[in-house]
């Protein structure tokens, strides 16, 4: 059969028509045609360990490229360890493109044949964490359904979407031809007028406009767009995890990421009119629902489920990119019309200034000199454009508030918060990075619970000779955690974790590692970035989190 077409030649044809250039996953007995078809084209593969960290890569080849992730999976156990990842492309709105393998088509229809990897519905356990799930029966259909699916997964809100097809469907000899030419461009969601003259119109008087930029905002691109409206109003502008980049962070109107900060609340709170782009004013976005705003909210998402569901407000459907544009084509220029913005006598630019400084007072209070230095250190080493991402850990925490993110990105697994996405998220951004031809070299950082989730692709970065520098903070248990039983119980329970000796660990893969003191992190990293192909970093020490403002002072 090397010599005859076959279904899984048509997938990859039609991928590669699409524009695809690396594809991540695992092979797998019924994804055998996907895999055999792949090495008569040109799709670069790179084999992960575990599926969840293949989902976890194709998310980071992303994010850090914008292009379309590409997942190839086995069936059943293949299928569902992907899971967990793929909740965090679809929480966080990453395109991707998920080709599962299923058993032959006598199998299914839930017949219990006793067939290896065999589920009664293999798509419905895909169906809370991707857009749209197929099933495709005849090879006929292969090229059609992938570019419909491309074409969703790049629609706003953008996510994953699944696409399932059985083995001998991607095994039998087929008669279509090869595909030469595949379209797939994003469905327009634009903002509909009269919203956006209404929000004109409540902007127009308003005396204490604010702006909170979410996650949404990156992934409609509407930083340009952002910035002048933001210039427009004289509106302070606050980013969350996920937005943190959509604004500069040393803007006058910059009050960068503090989110979780009750100064920073306050502020939002007393806003008459406060726009909220790509953001369900979630758990912690709210301060964790403590936001209780007196003024009126204009909230912008492509999501429409999102709209008004923490908050009333004028909700406008629309992609994040579109609607800012017509927004700020619409706002007449500054200085030109409308209120002169003053928070009570006091000037927006001096406002952000007073919160920055109340918030780093707060800091100050709370003993926390070494957390402050360590993230500065970190900062101060990673090159301006770096890309990171960041693992659910102390360090990403802080990172979430204090990280300027330059000319870099910041990603990091706030959409479902699943451990285990930092390294191999990092591996896939720095494989599209280079695949576009832009410097690879990122840096991951997991504390030593969360790195044990992947400690396994150091397999995968050293086969591939990937540029990924893993900073590893190992405070000997699921730190956060920790702090919060402490904190609230008195005492920690099932925190503590035995660990392997992370150097001797990566060094064992052959990847070279060392083991430095806190206050050596930055000279550490600056000799990983400088080196090549992966590296690893661990710091033992204990970090603590600045005090919860949620629950008062």
């Amino acid at each position: 059969m090397t010599d005859q077409r076959n279904g899984g030649d048509l997938v990859v044809e039609t991928l590669e028509a699409l524009g695809a250039k690396t594809v991540f996953g695992i092979p797998g007995q019924h994804a055998l045609g996907l895999f055999d078809a792949m090495g008569r084209g040109n799709l670069h593969f790179v084999s992960s360990r575990v599926e969840n960290n293949s989902a976890f890569a194709a998310d980071g080849y992303s994010r850090a490229t914008g292009e379309v992730g590409v997942l190839f999976l086995s069936t059943g156990p293949g299928a569902l360890t992907s899971l967990a990842g793929l909740q965090e492309a679809y929480a966080t709105g990453v395109p991707m493109v998920v080709v599962a393998s299923q058993i032959p088509l006598e199998g299914l229809g839930a017949r219990r044949k006793g067939m290896l990897h065999q589920l009664d519905d293999q798509k419905a356990s895909a169906a809370n964490v991707t857009k749209s799930q197929r099933l495709i029966q005849h090879a006929s259909g292969i090229p059609s359904a992938i570019q419909d699916a491309w074409t969703e997964a790049i629609s706003s809100p953008q996510g994953p979407v699944w696409i399932e097809i059985p083995q001998n469907v991607l095994l039998d000899p087929i008669m279509v031809p090869p595909v030469e030419d595949a379209l797939a461009e994003a469905a327009d969601n634009p903002p509909r007028v009269e919203l956006i003259r209404e929000a004109v119109k409540w902007l127009s008087t308003a005396e204490r406009p604010a702006i909170i930029a979410g996650g949404g905002t990156r992934r409609g691109r509407a930083e340009k767009s952002l910035l002048s409206i933001a210039e427009k109003l004289r509106a302070p502008v606050i980013c969350t995890p996920g937005g943190n980049g959509a604004f500069p962070w040393s803007h006058e109107l910059s009050l960068q990421s503090w989110i979780e900060d009750r100064h920073m609340t306050d502020v939002l709170e007393d806003a008459d009119v406060l726009i909220v782009i790509g953001s369900s004013l979630g758990e912690v976005t709210s301060n964790y629902f403590t936001f209780e705003p007196r003024g009126r909210i204009i909230q912008i998402d492509a999501e429409p489920r999102v709209l008004e569901s923490n908050r009333p407000g004028l909700g406008i459907r629309a992609d994040a990119g579109q609607a800012l544009a017509a927004l700020d084509e619409a706002l007449a220029p500054a200085g030109t019309a409308g209120a002169s913005p003053s928070w009570h006598g006091t000037s927006p630019e001096d406002l952000v200034k007073e919160s920055l400084a109340k918030v780093r007072a707060r800091l100050e209070e709370q003993d926390l000199g070494k957390e402050l230095k360590f993230m500065a250190d970190i900062r101060e080493a990673v090159p301006a454009e770096m890309q990171t991402f960041w693992d659910m850990t102390i360090s990403a925490y802080w990172a979430w508030s204090c990280w300027d993110s330059r000319e870099g990105q910041f990603h990091s697994a706030q959409g479902a918060g699943g451990l285990g996405y930092g390294f191999p998220a990092a591996i896939g951004g720095a494989v599209g990075l280079e695949t576009v031809g832009k410097p690879g070299r990122v840096l991951a950082v997991s504390g030593d619970g969360s790195s044990m989730y992947s400690i396994s692709e150091l397999a995968t970065a050293k086969q591939h000779n990937i540029p990924v520098t893993w900073l590893i903070v190992d405070d000997g248990g699921y730190g956060i955690l920790r702090e919060y039983m402490v904190g609230a119980f008195g005492k920690a329970t099932a925190t503590e974790l035995a660990r392997p000796d992370f150097v001797k660990l990566a060094e064992a893969f052959g990847v070279p590692a060392r083991r430095v003191a806190p206050e050596e992190v930055g000279d550490a990293l600056r000799d990983g970035f400088a080196a090549d192909g992966p590296n690893v970093v661990v710091v033992e020490t204990l970090l603590k989190m600045f005090g919860p403002t949620h629950l008062g002072d």
